[in-house]
């Protein structure tokens, strides 16, 4: 039978869970190092639960039949209020959370360690030792799933750093039941745009607190792609009321109250009434500012990056949980295949790298428009993804993978 293998994954979220699943099912000892001290549980927002992902969920034995809220239908709303185009989409939305706990729920308590922070690693031919700051744990494989700020990523490629996009999301969940009835008979169930000139509203529905699917306890999903320019925009929108400004991302509560007033008065000149509607009742909205990133290599010697560590691609294709099981499935399958780690390794980015950097490009095509600034070719793309029919196509589905 030989020596039982162990793997250690740094990060504790999508990536790192459904790697830890996929490698204990293949029988290795799997043991998960998250940095947040706290259950990660009730973190994010709505999600769009692509094929692909439930395909990998019901494969892991995990039930997936009450994942979410499953809409038909998409439309964009123009100033008016009117329908100025729609079509039939099948698909699944649900929250971050739900995925979450459907898969922490999978995985043993006593290989999930919380508040575990990585200073570093050595490889030898035999092994990888992780050093953690309160101790060093050795395994035959260590992989990066920690996301963006990958601090697994800064040790083995410290030169990939993420991309600022040009624009921002501002964010929020909605209680069905604040919504007004004229609203919610509008909107609430079908996946619903608003484009205004160089912009991008969105709304969907997805579950209620604790996956709860009855009608009246679910949420509306908002989220609206703003262009801000790095230097000057971005930079307000960081910087919180003490003056400090903020590097990537900043606290909701952080936000100044100056830049939501701005963000309410320009939904009140721009967008559809129920949108317009919407916004009113957000009370603490979470702004993201977008970025991409690519990385050359996901293989290093004993070494995987994975997720979100390796590729964050613009929400647009809503792939970045399916993206991160792919690589998770993958990177499974290479070890399975072969014995020798190094080498599993090098045949699993070789099945990863070309995917992932068409998600990347796709996105960044589907996002050129909401820059603030554009290059000559990135104006080519804004005027091919930025028509109506265009949107309501092409976003949030995978469709061009197998095209």
């Amino acid at each position: 039978m030989g020596r039982e293998r162990r793997a250690v994954i740094v990060g504790g979220s999508m990536s790192g869970l459904l790697s830890a699943l996929l490698l204990q099912r293949s029988g290795w000892r799997v043991d998960v190092y998250e940095r947040v001290g706290e259950e990660l549980s009730g973190r994010g927002a709505g999600i769009v639960a692509q094929p692909e992902l439930i395909a990998r969920l019901n494969g892991l034995g995990l039930r997936t039949d009450d994942l979410g809220v499953r809409i038909a239908r998409r439309q964009i709303l123009n100033a008016g209020g009117d329908i100025s185009d729609e079509l039939d989409c099948a698909q699944v939305a649900t929250a971050w959370e739900r995925v979450f706990r459907l898969m922490r729920q999978a995985f043993p308590d006593e290989q999930y360690h919380r508040g575990r922070t990585l200073k570093g690693f050595t490889q030898t031919e035999g092994g990888v030792t992780a050093h953690f700051i309160d101790g060093d744990v050795t395994a035959d494989l260590l992989v990066g799933a920690d996301g963006i700020r990958s601090t697994v990523r800064q040790f083995v490629a410290p030169d990939v750093a993420p991309l600022y996009a040009g624009y921002v999301a501002w964010r929020a969940l909605i209680a069905e039941h604040r919504i007004p009835r004229d609203t919610r008979d509008a909107i609430f169930d079908i996946m619903s745009f608003g484009l205004p000139p160089g912009e991008q509203f969105l709304s969907y529905p997805v579950a209620g607190p604790d996956n709860d699917l009855r009608a009246g306890h679910r949420r509306t999903n908002v989220i609206w792609y703003r262009p801000a320019d790095e230097a000057t925009k971005l930079k307000w929108l960081l910087t919180d009321a003490h003056g400090r400004e903020h590097d990537i991302s900043i606290p909701p509560a952080l936000i100044r109250a100056e830049a939501i007033a701005e963000m309410r008065d320009a939904a009140e000149r721009l967008l559809a009434p129920p949108f317009r509607a919407l916004v009113r009742l957000i009370d603490e909205p979470l702004l993201q500012p977008i970025y991409d990133l690519s990385s050359p290599r996901m293989a290093f010697g004993r070494v995987a990056v994975i997720g979100d560590a390796a590729f964050v691609a613009r929400p647009h294709v809503g792939a970045g949980v399916s993206k991160a099981a792919d690589d998770a499935a993958a990177l499974a399958e290479a070890l399975a295949t072969d014995g020798d780690v190094a080498t599993a390794l090098m045949a699993f980015e070789a099945a990863r790298l070309t995917e992932n950097r068409r998600i990347i490009e796709w996105a960044r095509h589907l996002g050129a428009y909401l820059q603030a600034t554009k290059t000559q070719a990135e104006q080519a793309s804004a005027g091919r993804h930025a028509t109506d029919a265009a949107v309501i196509k092409e976003t949030a589905t995978l469709d061009f993978l197998y095209a």
